[in-house]
């Protein structure tokens, strides 16, 4: 815990500090198995899962490809747990060990040391996200994305969403162990209500109305608009609208509720 609660007394600049907390937090992750394994490997697996799903259905009667689930779905997966159930975890085990409370004491402030200690889940979420599209579009052989914009804006607002989701969820737990399960509700609901395995175009009407009001719904369908190219202004600015409203939410309970102290 050392290398994660002392600062360099050069380092006095907010990029800095953060900097030296990432990688301190870097290291650590390293060590923790678990929370790697969930990080690396489960969303690289899970595409495959969603690929054979995809195949079952009637996407040609909804106007979709294989390649319009499988993508977003897999990028999807890379939010939920390498940057929302990673962080979860993360967040619970260094207040636990009481090293949030000993950042405080120093020069880093409430939001760096949030920030700074999600910054390695979010790289790694970044990268699976870039490199899971990738594969995805050259073996699904989709194409290019015909809107990247909305794709990168999708992309960039789940990450700051489920970072602070995350951070909203540790809060909320007594211990690491029930971190972990705290994350599961809005973990799985994502899987099976955000349009990861079942699009919204194939779901009931009334259904789908209420599943668009998901976190993770908005950015699924910034990203496969991205990529389809066929989202309308209205459904975007909707999308958008979502979005914003979840992370302001989810940043308002961290800033009131967040424990930075164990429960006894």
């Amino acid at each position: 815990m050392s290398a994660l609660t002392a600062t360099p007394q050069a380092v006095t600049t907010p990029a800095g500090r953060m900097a030296a907390l990432a990688r301190a937090e870097l290291t650590l992750l390293g060590r923790s198995k678990g929370t790697l394994f969930a990080a690396l490997f489960v969303p690289v697996v899970m595409p495959f899962s969603l690929r054979q799903g995809a195949d079952s259905m009637d996407l040609k009667g909804a106007g979709l490809s294989v390649g319009a689930v499988v993508v977003p779905g897999a990028i999807g997966f890379s939010l939920l747990f390498a940057v929302y159930s990673a962080l979860t975890a993360v967040y619970a085990a260094r207040r636990e060990e009481l090293v949030l409370k000993r950042l405080r004491t120093g020069e880093l402030r409430d939001p760096e040391i949030l920030a700074g200690a999600a910054l390695p889940s979010v790289a790694i979420g970044v990268v699976q996200a870039v490199v899971l599209a990738i594969g995805c579009t050259v073996l699904l052989d989709t194409g290019a994305p015909s809107a990247p914009h909305l794709a990168v804006i999708g992309v960039l607002l789940g990450l700051v969403m489920f970072s602070a989701l995350g951070a909203v969820t540790a809060s909320l737990s007594r211990s690491v162990e029930s971190a972990q399960v705290m994350a599961m509700p809005l973990a799985f609901g994502s899987m099976f209500g955000s349009g990861l395995f079942i699009p919204f175009e194939v779901m009931p009407d009334k259904l789908a109305s209420v599943c668009e009001l998901l976190p993770l719904s908005p950015v699924i369908t910034l990203v496969r608009g991205g990529w389809t190219g066929e989202l309308s202004g209205a459904d975007t600015l909707a999308a958008l609208a979502t979005a914003v409203a979840w992370t302001a939410v989810s940043v308002f309970a961290v800033r009131r509720w967040f424990r930075w102290e164990p429960r006894r």
